[in-house]
């Protein structure tokens, strides 16, 4: 995917800028080459997941027209982005079927965190779902330095309690106690947390 970035248009993208996933009925397919997108649900501006560099998005509009034109595209910080119109993107896929496998293997793997979200709101609290969204989001985005993985603190509260499915106070006082106990530590631009101690 990396590799088909360097055959399309690049576009620089500002931090903040909302980017139309289908514009005047132009299906488009996505490929993130440097920073992080959130994708929310213009319905209700709820964020439904975040897309690092390296990954694709808008590819719902392969499979699912309807579904895609509900979603929004929002750069969390300056992205540098390639796109392709869904239509040859699927004449190249046919062609490249590694390129279909690994573009299904995404839609996959966005699925299977769908279903851990809806797991987790059926077995666990909302202290736990924080907790564990947190530590799954730092060793994602994060990198190691000395003994700490240290990620970009790119997520609001509100983003946070979406993705959790909690409410802004409950995600702003349980990053309090985990900052309070040493779990995480964090500021207005990093998150961080020791590296986890394998058993």
């Amino acid at each position: 995917m990396m590799r088909m970035c360097e055959i399309l248009e690049m576009e620089n993208i500002n931090k903040g800028t909302k980017i139309e996933l289908i514009k005047k009925n132009e299906k488009s397919i996505f490929f993130l080459k440097k920073g992080t997108i959130k994708i929310i649900d213009s319905a209700n501006n709820n964020v439904k997941y975040i897309v690092k560099k390296g990954n694709i998005f808008g590819e719902l509009s392969l499979y699912d027209t309807d579904a895609a034109a509900e979603e929004l595209a929002i750069a969390l910080e300056d992205c540098i982005i390639c796109y392709i119109e869904a239509d040859r993107m699927e004449r190249i896929m046919e062609k490249h079927k590694s390129l279909k496998n690994g573009v299904l293997k995404v839609y996959g793997l966005r699925i299977k965190k769908l279903e851990r979200r809806l797991r987790d709101l059926l077995y666990k609290d909302s202290v736990l779902r924080i907790t564990e969204f947190i530590q799954d989001y730092i060793q994602e985005f994060g990198e190691l330095e000395n003994d700490r993985i240290i990620a970009k603190n790119l997520l609001s509260h509100k983003d946070i309690a979406n993705l959790t499915n909690t409410s802004r106070q409950t995600v702003s006082n349980v990053l309090s106690s985990l900052r309070k106990n040493e779990t995480i530590n964090y500021d207005s631009q990093y998150i961080s947390m020791s590296i986890p101690q394998k058993t």
